[in-house]
């Protein structure tokens, strides 16, 4: 399977640090040095539908590929407008999509779970082209008084269109559940049978303990990645880490001893946009012209679970 063009779609409103602190004890030097942030794009006016089908109509252009020939649809997201219907079926309408559609909850590693799932059905000869959409608006989840947290994440579309050929090598996953680290509750409902329902609440995180295992599992997973495959860490032209924070993606490129230029980095202008931050990056090397025929990356997610995923791909 290969990567056959991308995708992405972020919204208008820019929202800086220095607009932060005009509601939150924080400053711009206090969250840029944390975590390389200085500002990220948040909904206003959009939907997070619109900016899945911004992403996906950017994709399949950019991949020369006709509505028609895509024979399946699969949406990463930790929630959109709707449980039901998926979003996967709502921007299949405007895209001009016949075929089936899913939604994926993988978190901040659903890019990758998608990348896997998407392998499976062109194997299996159930699929030849499949739009992966990676759409996630964070801020709905975020606690806005909560200088830790809010200021950390964005909302974003990121897509790919995937098909047959030589491309993807492997695909690995790891999970340590850890709920108690990093967790997004969903709405209690209002049953008149629950017993002491949980009271809804906004993303809570540790966020030491997600640096460290953030930090101590990426590079382990690369290593193995690298180890797999007989590479050795300047073999690989880039590494596409989910963009979460600075100090993580400095840290694992210091552990592997390689230069900055293969550690792209988006995170400054984005912030923490979960499943969407690969592919929003990886769109805007593509048309940067840094994906070159021949060009090796190793991409690698971490988030909720906890959970890691781990992809050796050529261009």
């Amino acid at each position: 399977m290969k990567i056959l063009g991308t995708g992405s779609a972020l919204p208008k409103k820019v929202v800086t640090n220095d607009d932060l602190a005009a509601f939150l004890d924080t400053s711009d030097e206090w969250i840029s040095t944390r975590t390389g942030i200085r500002e990220r794009r948040v909904l206003s006016e959009e939907t997070l539908q619109s900016l899945a089908e911004a992403a996906g109509k950017a994709a399949l252009e950019n991949a020369r590929v006709a509505p028609e020939e895509i024979d399946f649809v699969l949406v990463t997201t930790v929630q959109a407008e709707t449980l039901s219907p998926a979003l996967a079926c709502d921007i299949q309408t405007a895209l001009g999509l016949k075929c089936m559609g899913l939604d994926l909850n993988g978190g901040c590693t659903g890019f990758i779970a998608a990348l896997s799932v998407a392998e499976g059905l062109i194997a299996a000869g159930r699929a030849r082209k499949v739009l992966i959409v990676s759409a996630e608006a964070l801020s709905r989840f975020a606690d806005w008084t909560d200088r830790s947290t809010c200021v950390l994440f964005g909302d974003a579309a990121g897509a790919c269109v995937v098909g047959e050929g030589e491309g993807l090598k492997d695909i690995r996953f790891m999970s340590e559940p850890r709920r108690d680290v990093l967790c997004a509750s969903t709405p209690p409902g209002n049953s008149p049978f629950a017993v002491d329902p949980a009271p809804a609440e906004y993303l809570k995180m540790q966020g030491q303990e997600v640096y460290k295992f953030a930090v101590s599992h990426s590079f382990k997973d690369i290593q193995a990645m690298l180890a797999a495959h007989d590479l050795q860490p300047e073999d690989v032209d880039f590494y596409v880490l989910h963009q979460a924070n600075m100090r993580i993606l400095e840290a694992v490129r210091t552990r592997l001893k390689v230069a900055p230029e293969h550690f792209p980095h988006n995170i400054e202008r984005t912030g923490n946009t979960s499943s969407a931050t690969i592919p929003v990056l990886l769109d805007e090397m593509n048309r940067a012209g840094q994906l070159k025929p021949g060009c090796r990356a190793i991409l690698n997610a971490f988030g909720a679970g906890l959970c890691t995923g781990t992809a050796l791909i050529e261009f």
